[in-house]
């Protein structure tokens, strides 16, 4: 699967040269997949009624994903929240927390990564230049900031993990915490493997 990235300054039209690019791409019978990353409604204007057979639509959604993030953290630490006797937070009374856009994109990008098969071309309209920029080093940062907080020594003794908490006279990170550094670790280093492929190119929309 091919990816593009388009970006550019603000008011640039890059939004417009991405689904000019998908549009075109899927006419000419690439099983197309155009990726907003805007979470308003913006390539609805610029695709207008079109209805091109291979194209496939997609727009980033941070309050949908940030929602199920916060479900499926709280059954995985209910036990805990039981014990301190915290109430659970209702999701749809929640809004999403800062950064909550960035992580909505890498998941839309994760998500892309694991279905290439299905496509032969992904675009992507990203943010304006300094947040894209940002934002394609957010994988790599992420995954230094996991390899810091749980580095592979310390994960090679999980299987220790009882014997330490008693020796050390303090609870060590629960099982699950491990395994989901591990999962994210994995789907970030996929992300990273879609945005630095040989098959990804960056097209910069520059103003008129």
């Amino acid at each position: 699967m091919r990816t593009l990235l388009i970006t550019g300054p603000g008011g640039s039209g890059r939004t417009t040269v991405a689904a000019a690019t998908a549009f075109a791409a899927a006419r000419e019978g690439a099983r197309t997949l155009l990726l907003g990353t805007d979470p308003g409604d913006t390539l609805g204007p610029a695709l207008g009624d079109a209805d091109v057979p291979g194209l496939t639509v997609r727009r980033v959604d941070p309050d949908a994903g940030f929602r199920a993030d916060l479900a499926a953290l709280q059954e995985r630490a209910g036990g805990a929240l039981d014990l301190l006797g915290a109430s659970r937070l209702v999701p749809e009374e929640t809004g999403p927390l800062p950064g909550a856009e960035e992580l909505a994109v890498l998941r839309a990008l994760r998500d892309a990564a694991a279905s290439e098969d299905a496509y032969d071309l992904l675009v992507v309209d990203l943010p304006a230049a300094p947040r894209a920029l940002a934002l394609l080093a957010l994988p790599e940062e992420l995954r230094r900031v996991l390899g810091r907080l749980l580095p592979p020594e310390r994960q090679a003794a999980r299987a220790l993990r009882p014997v330490l908490g008693r020796l050390a006279g303090v609870p060590l990170p629960a099982e699950w915490i491990y395994e989901t550094a591990a999962r994210l670790d994995l789907q970030l280093a996929a992300v990273e493997a879609l945005l630095a492929g040989p098959g990804t190119a960056v097209r910069l929309v520059a103003e008129p």
